[in-house]
């Protein structure tokens, strides 16, 4: 990412790109807080697939307005240099994993996310992603890596700079972003939302401090990859 001032920032798409992906995002989130899914029922192949399909279209939509202001690759924050910078990114992404599943846990506790009864509402809401054959955990790990690499360019590379020029303020930006992040999930019902916004949050800082999205593409395709292999043991 540049080092550039957050006052200079410029506007990587237009105005109306950028409202067009929110609406986008949170009308996809809203459909699905009201169980309108359009591959539900028919198989969670096709539902990854259809998924998958869905976020590099998405993440097309994206580069369309961004592609005449910025390349892909310096939005993303280069490529690695060597093999020490892939290390030391790796090693990035697991310590920024582990804290923020500390913190996620503890804020959980907190709204008491833990107890029985909401442990079942999160197997119920989540029920339709859980991989339950090795092939349905296979493809899913091709979901989570589709998600690490598309959701931090849409969220952490796009909206986040585009909200801090909008805002004049990097900080700004992080949090508009998270907002919307957390706000994009609503198949995971309002309370996980709002320790996705935090995650979201999270990842934002992340990146800004990396000039990168490197460590976080890493940790968002880890996470999402471990949580489908531990929820279909707990199925």
């Amino acid at each position: 990412m540049p080092t550039q001032p957050t006052s200079t920032l410029p506007l990587l798409a237009p105005l109306w790109h950028t409202a067009v992906v929110v609406v986008v995002l949170l009308g996809t989130s809203f459909a699905g807080s009201r169980g309108l899914r359009g591959f539900s029922g028919h198989g969670k192949i096709r539902e990854y697939l259809a998924a998958m399909a869905w976020q590099w279209i998405f993440t097309g939509f994206v580069y369309f307005g961004i592609r005449k202001r910025i390349k892909l690759r310096e939005l993303i924050g280069g490529r690695w240099p060597d093999f020490e910078a892939f290390l030391i990114d790796v090693v990035t992404a697991a310590a920024f994993w582990l804290f923020a599943i500390v913190v996620l846990s503890i804020c959980g506790r907190l709204m008491h996310l833990d107890q029985p009864g909401r442990l079942d509402d999160m197997r119920r809401d989540l029920g339709f992603l859980v991989p339950g054959t090795r092939l349905e955990l296979f493809v899913w790990f091709c979901v989570s890596m589709t998600a690490g690499f598309c959701e931090e360019i849409i969220f952490r590379g796009y909206l986040q700079r585009q909200f801090a020029a909008v805002a004049h303020t990097m900080l700004g930006g992080v949090a508009l972003s998270a907002i919307v992040f957390g706000a994009s999930h609503g198949y995971e019902g309002s309370p996980r939302m709002l320790l996705l916004a935090l995650y979201g949050l999270m990842f934002g800082l992340l990146a800004w401090w990396r000039k990168s999205l490197r460590p976080g593409m890493i940790a968002h395709a880890w996470h999402d990859a471990l949580s489908g292999a531990v929820l279909r043991l707990l199925k």
